[in-house]
């Protein structure tokens, strides 16, 4: 009889759960209180250098009772009494013990953190985060400003983020872009770019390098951008690809002029169809294939000669708009073949700005010029977007640093002397 009573005392508890119950998390938030206590009585053992009534010539400080605290997590609110004790310093004076597993003002724990900024970087309003999350947290108060607080917390990594050295990092490669986006500025609402930068390391790591909001994409905003990447400590990269930009070609001429530039092939595609009729876009698009999908350097060469001399005859804007992009078409074809696919076209950091995008439809305009950069950077921060080694990564041992083909070439020079 008594166990049929437990059973009907188990199923009551199940309906009242949310979606339908469940029993194992149940019984596993029954326990977390205790797992708490240990937890923390553990760490505190650790940092005494003794156990509960311990006494040894090791210890370095004694208990003095415990407070009531409260920590929401993700099986909910769980109140637990925090042991407390005082620690002797090098300098001989007693300090309150601080906890590192369970930090003092925590009220959530970091997976529960992690959820609410998750909601709020996948585009949800924050006054529904509460709504969506209440399930989770089983009811447990979550005020106003929870999020405003993680997003000031966040503003203070970004600012660390954007100050951090470079010296360390062997960029290869460094994608170059920009995206517009609405910021409230003055008293105004005006579309602002922002200037993202994407480096690929020597094992074909990408890396988000840096973010800047600017007035406008001249050549003095990314001339400014790219001598902050290195004043922090940069090297000048083998190859940029860029997508065109009159003010980011100068910028980059002049900042960083023995890095080989790489026009992105959709962006020139896009450039021939403006100055030819409808009619014309297929033909277009089939010899301008022929150039940047050739077997080799001298045959997309070949062919990019060949389309100069067709289209001058019949369409003198499209051969105007590929001159003006030059051989820089064709430098990716001097990397291994196994690259060429990542390094003709600046989809790589389009992608990104794709997802920024889509998470920037959600929010009509933003209050502030940081709070824009702080989204974008929690975006990558937090892992929802993620970023893949680049294809071909076996192969990036093939490609020198910059540094490091200057320094054969003047070898070649002395040798030449010399001999």
């Amino acid at each position: 009889m008594k166990n049929s009573k437990e059973v009907v005392v188990r199923e009551n508890a199940a309906m009242s759960m949310p979606f339908g119950g469940d029993l194992l998390s149940e019984a596993i938030r029954l326990r977390i209180r205790e797992a708490m206590r240990q937890i923390a009585n553990e760490e505190m053992d650790a940092a005494l250098g003794a156990t509960h009534h311990e006494r040894t010539d090791s210890r370095r400080g004694y208990r003095h009772g415990s407070e009531e605290r409260t920590l929401t997590t993700g099986s909910g609110k769980t109140t637990f009494n925090m042991p407390r004790a005082k620690i002797f310093g090098p300098d001989g004076v007693e300090r309150e013990w601080q906890s590192t597993m369970i930090p003092r003002y925590a009220r959530r724990c970091r997976a529960v953190d992690a959820a609410l900024l998750g909601m709020y970087f996948g585009g949800v309003n924050t006054r529904k985060v509460k709504q969506a999350i209440r399930p989770l947290l089983r009811n447990s108060p979550l005020s106003k400003s929870a999020i405003s607080r993680l997003i000031v917390r966040l503003k203070t990594y970004f600012e660390a983020w954007s100050r951090r050295s470079l010296a360390g990092e062997d960029v290869r490669y460094v994608y170059l872009d920009g995206i517009c986006v609405r910021v409230r500025c003055g008293g105004k609402t005006e579309s602002l770019p922002v200037l993202a930068a994407v480096g690929v390391r020597a094992d074909g790591e990408k890396v988000l390098l840096a973010l800047e909001l600017c007035g406008a994409e001249s050549t003095s905003s990314w001339k400014g951008l790219i001598e902050s990447l290195s004043a922090r400590g940069l090297r000048a990269p083998r190859l940029a690809i860029i997508d065109g930009n009159p003010g980011l070609t100068q910028a980059l001429a002049q900042a960083w002029p023995k890095t080989e530039r790489q026009r992105c092939a959709v962006h020139k595609l896009r450039n021939l169809h403006d100055h030819a009729p409808k009619r014309h876009y297929d033909e277009i698009k089939d010899d301008f294939h022929t150039i940047v999908y050739a077997e080799n350097y001298a045959a997309g060469l070949a062919a990019y000669e060949a389309f100069l001399r067709k289209w001058k005859r019949s369409c003198e804007g499209v051969a105007r708009s590929l001159e003006e992009a030059g051989t820089e078409l064709l430098a990716f074809y001097r990397y291994p073949q196994s690259q060429w696919k990542s390094l003709r076209t600046t989809n790589i950091i389009e992608r990104i700005n794709g997802e920024f995008r889509r998470r920037l439809k959600t929010q009509s305009s933003f209050p502030s010029e940081q709070s824009v950069l702080v989204l974008l950077f929690g975006l990558m921060a937090s892992g929802m977007i993620r970023m893949r080694r680049i294809e071909g990564h076996a192969d990036m041992s093939k490609v020198s640093a910059l540094s490091e083909i200057r320094n054969e070439g003047q070898a070649e020079v002395r040798q030449l002397v010399a001999a």
